[in-house]
């Protein structure tokens, strides 16, 4: 990078004065509202369980960035908007990032993005006669935290639970392990499975596009449901996802756990025929009122091969813009306690909702998949993760009854986050001097009070 050596820069005057900008400003920070970050991870004890998932094989009274320190650098740096590596070069002069790492000394410098890289790179196998990369991750501790975070979110155990599977592409550009054609999404990329219980985040994987969008889940959500039940033991579990997840495996599954699902079925000739009737029904109100009509009705059914047994299907036959747009789900809940409308419309339409959250993960850079191997991409993928985690913590907590308290990631960011600031350290206490001008000081007031009860 070129280096300044101009002292100060002259623009065009403002009236009779003339207007001057340099570098003198002292230790200054675009990201002073990150203490409630802060604030927030002190609460959920994120960090230091996110560092006990990885065993560090260095010489620790040889070392200067801790696994903790450096995993502070990563998550910070991607909740608040920086998305590479190579950031880190910079913000490793940063004071607030180095209140944020727990660096004891304000003048240390923070990792650089090649230590921060060795980090990523450490394979699974690795051991403590490997010269470089010595800091091994867990993949099954991270995916407990993961879980463990969700369960103790909750003050007590719910009567009923609904989880949201969906799968969504990670476009690839170069020639990274595990690179494949997605004849859907038209591109070379990763298919990621997530798995969210409302807004929060159970499950991360990563995975190669050439298999179904189902591949996989099913071990997900055996790990998952174990772990939840041995937490809250009468639990009602619910799944809920679209049709790439309507395999006879994991409906089989549930039914033989006590978990109830609903999954869109895809249309076939055979579902047309069952809902023929409610069609025409939903033709003649269009034709009738000339506005779209939709009717539900239900139904026994069971595939030719491929189902083991005759399940509950729920269709929408509905009739807009001159044509037919009909819609089918499978379900384990009963008729009793599901009318077909209230099925469809109020439970199964809500996981769109899930969407948000994936988008969240990518205004967290999730799809920055650029490292070689998949295990190193799988890591990328925990941290941003994490940093959600730790960014809905601060929503659930900070925000509630605010008109922040259904933000998206990137607004609570630029809102709350991005904050201009000087930080001064002494020997007492870090001062944190965040801009007069800021124009959301009661909601920085509210939020710093909530994280304070």
């Amino acid at each position: 990078m070129t280096e300044c050596s101009q002292a100060s820069f002259e623009f065009a005057a403002h009236f009779c004065r003339s207007v001057v900008a340099d570098f003198d400003g002292g230790a200054l920070t675009s990201d002073g509202g990150a203490v409630l970050l802060r604030q927030t991870e002190h609460r959920i004890h994120l960090l230091p369980r996110l560092a006990a998932c990885f065993t560090d094989f260095r010489s620790q009274e040889r070392i200067e960035h801790g696994v903790e320190q450096m995993l502070a650098q990563r998550v910070y740096g991607l909740a608040l908007g920086y998305e590479d590596l190579n950031d880190h070069d910079q913000l490793r002069r940063d004071p607030l990032m180095n209140l944020l790492a727990g660096k004891r000394e304000p003048e240390s410098a923070l990792a650089s993005k090649s230590t921060l890289c060795r980090l990523e790179r450490t394979t699974a196998t690795a051991t403590p006669a490997e010269r470089y990369k010595k800091i091994r991750y867990d993949n099954e501790a991270i995916d407990r935290l993961l879980v463990n975070l969700f369960l103790e979110s909750q003050s007590d155990a719910p009567e009923k639970i609904i989880i949201d599977l969906d799968a969504t592409d990670t476009p690839l550009h170069g020639r990274q392990e595990g690179r494949f054609f997605h004849g859907y999404y038209d591109h070379y990329c990763y298919l990621p499975l997530y798995i969210f219980c409302g807004d929060q985040l159970l499950c991360a994987r990563l995975r190669e596009a050439n298999q179904d969008a189902s591949a996989g889940s099913l071990e997900e959500i055996r790990r998952i449901v174990a772990q939840i039940r041995e937490r809250w033991s009468k639990v009602r579990i619910v799944l809920r996802a679209d049709s790439g997840f309507c395999r006879e495996e994991l409906m089989r599954w549930c039914e033989d756990h006590q978990v109830d699902y609903v999954f869109g079925l895809a249309r076939n000739e055979r579902l047309r025929q069952l809902s023929s009737k409610a069609m025409r029904k939903a033709a003649a109100e269009s034709k009738r009122t000339g506005k779209p009509a939709r009717v539900f009705t239900g139904f026994g059914y069971r595939t030719r091969k491929s189902w083991s047994r005759r399940r509950r299907v729920v269709a929408k036959a509905e009739r807009i813009e001159g044509k037919e747009n009909p819609r089918y789900v499978v379900t384990s809940l009963s008729a009793a306690e599901w009318k077909p409308r209230e099925l469809y419309e109020q439970l199964y339409c809500a996981r769109g909702e899930m969407e948000n959250r994936i988008k969240e993960q990518m205004s967290l850079f999730a799809g920055r998949m650029s490292a070689e191997t998949m295990r190193a991409n799988q890591l990328r993928l925990y941290l941003s993760a994490m940093a959600y985690v730790l960014v809905e913590a601060f929503r659930r907590l900070a925000l509630t009854g605010t008109e922040m308290a259904r933000a998206q990631v990137q607004t609570i960011r630029l809102r709350l986050l991005k904050i201009g600031a000087r930080i001064r350290f002494s020997v007492r206490r870090v001062l944190v001097s965040m801009s007069s001008g800021y124009a959301w000081q009661g909601l920085f007031a509210h939020a710093w009070a909530a994280m304070r009860c």
